[in-house]
């Protein structure tokens, strides 16, 4: 229906024929008007009511629910727009009709009106047309749903997508219009002032809408990648690419020589992915119209990557599988450019551009792939460049921990750039050896100090005053440190002989202390203590330290009695158990203990001897998963939420439930580096490599900060004193901001600087230990207030923990949950 089929011939002949056109147009314009209106009633008629009204939800998760709520609600404030705009219109040709002067008017104000409905909409349809899809492919229920809305008499055959994209056309459908109309106005007319106007609005609104629409397409082409990339089983990274604020920064073809040179070509194509957080190598494969990326390798985080050399000469790549895999097989480098080559085993050559890359992980080293042109070399070599430059800064702004020195230059170790003969710095011989442990405290009269041990003994200073170590104690070979500040008494365990010191003796808080006496009760045997650990069981405070005998290790329970530490005539309170096993480590929970061994974690109370170990390995689908296990040193365990243990071995972390059963589908969180150390600071764990300290949320397991370093060590990972307060997960999971005080030490060496060449050879100064303390940063927007952090529970149960124990039964199997 047209315009001219309403009009009576007589009002048509009686016009100009620009006039009809210009009717025509209007016509077209309202009738269009009242399509879309229809279209946007359609869209909560078939899909957004029966969507809300189910009594099951069909929508996965809260983001997808949260989506159609900000989506509902925008289409709903264009719909009340247009009404009203329609309604004029209708105003408007009931009094004027057949001839309409104009509806320029109702435009303008409707298009001042909905312009900020239109600039939130517009940049979020990519997102939403990727949530339907993502919905569509994953989800059948939702499937069959817009299946069968696209088969209502109002869809005219067209899906959700289609219903809404309709905003945007329509947008763009008023300029075409409006010019029309312009075109057919006469001069004189109002609106040949009027529609020149509008037009501007209607352009300004296009242009503030691009920038969003841009950054809402950047985000659905980083989620598509997401949901394409496929990873080798057991080997997926979560690479946090979801997060809001995640970007891709370039991308492209690169090639990689074969290992084994029997691919057809001789050569890998891969496609190469460069986020802001990790580069990623995928061999693309397309599959019933759907192009899915199979990682290659295992991607990088920007955070271990550096760029080793990007201007080697081109070489030749030739489709010879013959000659490339020879080449390959013997290690020998590819044929320069203009070299010669032999006609049989050269069929097709061209230059390539290497680009050497360096992953500073435990799967890393070297890394080679060419680009097929020069100008593409340089492109990469640019875009990486700026992104390790940009996650250098974005990391440094958005760390989890900073660095803050406890010592700086009192523990000194010969540089490594020395000659053999050079053992001795100065006349005093200065070095103390490597730092090995350290653990803070504070005395009776409220002083912060720090005791920090190493091959020649314990020092102690103030914590925030580097330059005021003093060495207290001349012990060799210090490998543990502990204090008990409840009972006065400094733990160290040095030559494997394991000493008690009053506190008093070492950093006299008074005159009359300063006679108490230095020398320590002597708590093991004659050197067979392997390590130590403090802890609280029922209440009650335990020492307990570990020796070998035979392939058993013999564990002795110990109870610091107030005022005893130098009466020779009663010895402590004590007990002993064995287990049929290497242990590294032992470690308190809430009730039990758990001892880290070869067999894996090693669950056991101490009031019946009665244990078991986890993981669980008797399913028979786990046993890939066991002997991954069994071939790892486990480190530590922690607790990610209320009902869930993260594992973590010096390779890989593995999540668990309360019995000890692999509790997710992911598989390990494989580390980057080797972990030497594992120390805790909710909800944070953090993974200590000789090159890196490793940090990862232990909900999620992503890697959320990595601290570089010479030789690093973790010297305290929160045990070995009684005053940190033990932490759990709300009901909601860990929280930010639970802890703001520092609970883990290490150290790294200073960065040695080579002498200039050509100068004359002088002996090298000391290598300096940086001792620091992590400061967990305080997060710019807390989930909660920072004077009020969430309430600790007691770390300990209270029931009374018996002096007598029955004799350890290494046979029983019992299932023990695991109580922390």
């Amino acid at each position: 229906m047209e315009w001219h089929n309403l009009a009576s011939e007589e009002v048509v002949k009686s016009l100009p024929k620009q006039e009809v056109k210009r009717q025509n147009i209007i016509f077209e314009l309202i009738k269009g008007e009242m399509d879309y209106v229809k279209d946007l009633e359609n869209i909560e008629v078939m899909y957004v009511a029966p969507l809300r009204e189910m009594d099951r939800p069909i929508i996965r998760g809260i983001g997808y629910s949260n989506s159609l709520k900000t989506f509902s609600t925008t289409y709903a404030e264009l719909h009340a727009h247009h009404r009203r705009m329609l309604n004029t219109f209708h105003e408007i040709q009931r009094e004027e009709h057949p001839v309409i002067r104009s509806v320029t008017a109702a435009i303008y104000d409707a298009v001042l009106n909905f312009r900020e409905a239109y600039m939130e909409y517009i940049p979020n349809y990519p997102i939403a047309a990727y949530r339907i899809d993502d919905e569509m492919a994953n989800n059948a229920a939702f499937k069959a749903f817009v299946d069968q809305c696209t088969r209502h008499p109002d869809a005219h055959r067209l899906d959700m997508k289609n219903f809404i994209n309709r905003p945007i056309p329509r947008l763009l459908r008023y300029e075409l219009l409006l010019k029309n109309i312009l075109d057919e106005t006469p001069e004189g007319h109002e609106d040949r002032e009027t529609i020149p106007q509008v037009l501007e609005v209607i352009k300004a609104l296009g242009k503030e809408t691009e920038p969003g629409v841009v950054s809402a397409k950047q985000k659905v082409e980083v989620w598509r990648y997401n949901s394409n990339l496929v990873f080798k089983s057991g080997e997926v990274i979560d690479m946090d690419l979801l997060n809001e604020n995640r970007s891709l920064i370039h991308t492209g073809k690169l090639l990689r020589q074969p290992d084994t040179g029997f691919e057809w070509n001789g050569w890998t194509e891969l496609f190469v992915l460069l986020f802001d957080n990790y580069l990623v190598m995928t061999k693309p494969k397309e599959k019933d119209g759907i192009t899915r990326y199979h990682v290659y390798r295992r991607p990088i985080p920007l955070d271990l990557l550096t760029l080793a050399n990007f201007t080697d000469p081109p070489t030749q790549r030739s489709t010879s599988i013959l000659r490339l895999g020879r080449s390959e097989r013997h290690g020998e480098p590819a044929t320069p450019a203009g070299a010669a080559t032999s006609p049989d085993s050269t069929t097709d050559s061209r230059a390539v551009y290497p680009c050497t890359i360096h992953h500073n992980g435990r799967l890393g080293g070297l890394y080679t792939v060419f680009a097929e042109t020069a100008q593409a070399r340089n492109d990469w070599k640019q875009q990486l460049e700026e992104a390790i430059g940009l996650r250098k800064v974005v990391q440094e702004s958005n760390k989890v921990f900073e660095i803050e020195t406890l010592s700086a230059d009192t523990f000194l170790v010969p540089s490594m750039m020395s000659g053999s003969g050079n053992t001795s710095w100065n006349h005093e011989n200065a070095f103390t050896g490597k730092v090995t442990c350290s653990v803070p405290f504070t005395t009776s009269d409220g002083r912060g100090l720090v005791a920090i041990g190493c091959a020649e003994g314990v020092w102690i200073g103030f914590r925030h005053d580097s330059r005021s170590m003093r060495r207290v104690l001349h012990l060799k070979m210090v490998t543990q440190c502990a204090m008990l500040e409840d009972f006065g008494i400094f733990l160290v365990l040095a030559d494997k002989s394991l000493f008690a010191y009053h506190i008093e003796a070492l950093v006299p808080s008074s005159p009359q202390s300063a006679h108490t006496s230095q020398t320590p009760q002597k708590l093991s045997g004659n050197k067979d203590v392997h390590f130590f650990s403090v802890g609280t069981l029922n209440g009650r405070t335990l020492v307990i330290y570990m020796k070998k005998k035979g392939l058993d290790s013999v564990f002795r329970v110990l109870e610091p009695v107030t005022g005893k530490i130098n009466e020779r005539t009663k010895a402590p309170k004590q007990l002993d158990f064995f287990l049929p096993s290497e242990a590294f480590d032992l470690i308190f929970l809430k009730a039990k203990i758990v001892i880290l061994c070869t067999k894996g974690f090693e669950i056991m109370d101490l009031t019946d001897f009665k244990s078991v170990t986890i993981p669980q390995r008797e399913d028979p689908r786990l046993e890939k998963l066991a002997k991954r296990c069994e071939s790892c040193q486990p480190m530590g365990m922690f607790r990610s939420s209320k009902d869930e243990f993260l594992l973590c071995y010096d390779e890989f972390g593995l999540y668990v439930d309360r019995h000890g059963d692999p509790s997710r589908s992911m598989g390990t969180i494989e580390w980057e580096g080797t972990a030497e150390h594992v120390a805790w600071h909710p909800p944070y764990v953090l993974l200590f490599d000789t090159r890196f300290i490793e940090i990862r949320h232990v909900e999620t397991g992503r890697l959320a900060q990595i601290i570089p370093g010479n030789d690093v060590r973790c010297l305290w990972d929160g045990r070995g004193t009684t005053t940190v307060p033990p932490a759990t997960p709300g009901p909601d999971g860990w929280n930010e901001s639970l802890s703001q005080e520092p609970r883990v030490h290490g150290v790294m060496n200073a960065t040695e600087t080579p002498a200039p060449s050509g100068t004359a050879a002088r002996p090298a100064r000391p290598v300096a230990q940086h001792v620091f303390e992590l400061i967990p940063t305080i997060p710019l927007y807390l989930p909660g207030s920072l004077s009020s952090p969430s309430q600790s529970t007691t770390y300990f149960l209270t029931e009374q923990l018996t002096t007598s124990f029955s004799a350890p039964q290494s046979d029983v199997v019992v299932e023990i949950m695991i109580v922390m």
